[in-house]
């Protein structure tokens, strides 16, 4: 897979927290694309466990860290409707092409977005698989059949993922640079887990 010149990754994320899956997610996309946006938002199938500013302030630490010049922060894309988000980015760059980047366990989502064909019809679906996370034909099928063009990302994301982080908080699973603001401010219960 090879991206155009004007290509931009989207990768909107709930970063409740951002995990170690979000950083190898993030730093892969770097050598796939030319220009990778992200931004934190609120997920509607999802109960947020933070508020969405403190999610925002916890992937701006990791975009940080990762330090690419390919990678920004964009928070005024944050929407809980993609079709809202990709009306933003058309705004902000109307000569792009855009390729909306998921993790293959919310695959499954797609055709339940609102204004789903919509959406495919302005942006490809780039799917990175995440371990444990095996996206079926049938998946890619019901996309397709919305009009959606799919791009299967050519690396794997490992499956430390959000969920798992919130239900037994362990530092192993978030970057390194987010310990400090995650105990001093007792996010997830990490500080009570060390005790």
């Amino acid at each position: 897979m090879k991206a155009k010149i004007n290509s931009i990754a989207l990768f909107g994320t709930s970063a409740d927290p951002p995990t170690l899956g979000h950083q190898a997610l993030l730093s892969e996309l770097t050598k796939v694309f030319p220009r990778v946006i992200t931004w934190a938002s609120d997920n509607p199938d999802k109960k947020h466990q933070i508020p969405l500013l403190k999610r925002t302030e916890l992937l701006r630490i990791l975009v940080k860290k990762i330090s690419h010049p390919k990678l920004e922060l964009v928070q005024d894309l944050s929407s809980p409707r993609t079709i809202h988000t990709l009306k933003k980015a058309l705004q902000l760059w109307p000569d792009a092409s855009f390729s909306f980047v998921i993790g293959s366990d919310l695959a499954v989502q797609i055709p339940r977005w609102l204004n789903a064909k919509s959406v495919l019809n302005k942006a490809k679906i780039a799917i990175a698989i995440r371990d444990g996370w095996p996206i079926s034909d049938n998946q890619l099928e019901e996309i397709k059949k919305l009009g959606g063009e799919i791009d299967l990302l050519p690396f794997k994301v490992p499956g430390s993922s959000s969920s798992n982080f919130r239900e037994k908080p362990q530092e192993a699973l978030v970057p390194s640079e987010l310990i400090p603001t995650l105990l001093e401010e007792n996010l997830y219960g990490l500080a009570d887990n060390r005790k």
